[in-house]
């Protein structure tokens, strides 16, 4: 199946894949430097989201620049009923960044994950001990960050 997609899309696809602009408007100033309105620039995103050839948008934040030094990985030990509600919990948390629920493993039992993020060891503990006292799960472990390797998102129609 060959999907065509035209040289405009192709254009802000490039310019919405990396940093956006730290401006007020940022997509009024993508928009202005690809000679088309800002409506339209919306518009094509929209479009290429409903098309499916755009999956999503979101932001990258690197915690270690922004204060957080200490970044633990919980992995929780939680029944398949309870996923759902304790997951709704953990993401009530404005310091923790990302929830997943992975398979589990005759040597590894854990299938919810909380990625933890605090300025010292102590207060990722603290959020951990309190997400367990209010769910009543003590079966869980933290795992710490001790390098960050990589954190990009894939490029599409880069320039070689």
């Amino acid at each position: 199946m060959n999907i065509r997609i035209s040289q405009l899309d192709k254009e802000i696809i490039r310019a919405v894949q990396g940093e956006l602009p730290l401006v007020e408007r940022p997509y009024q100033k993508i928009a202005d430097e690809l000679e088309i309105s800002k409506e339209e620039l919306l518009a094509r995103l929209k479009q290429l989201k409903e098309e499916g050839r755009l999956r999503r948008m979101g932001v990258i934040l690197y915690h270690r620049q922004a204060g957080y030094q200490f970044n633990g990985m919980g992995a929780w030990l939680v029944s398949p009923e309870r996923r759902e509600e304790v997951g709704k919990l953990m993401t009530s948390y404005e310091e923790i960044s990302h929830v997943y629920q992975r398979p589990t493993y005759p040597d590894w039992p854990y299938s919810l994950f909380s990625m933890i993020h605090g300025q010292s060891q102590s207060e990722v503990e603290e959020i951990a001990q309190e997400i367990s006292e209010k769910t009543g799960i003590a079966e869980y472990k933290i795992l710490y960050s001790t390098e960050e390797l990589k954190k990009t998102s894939m490029k599409y129609f880069c320039e070689e």
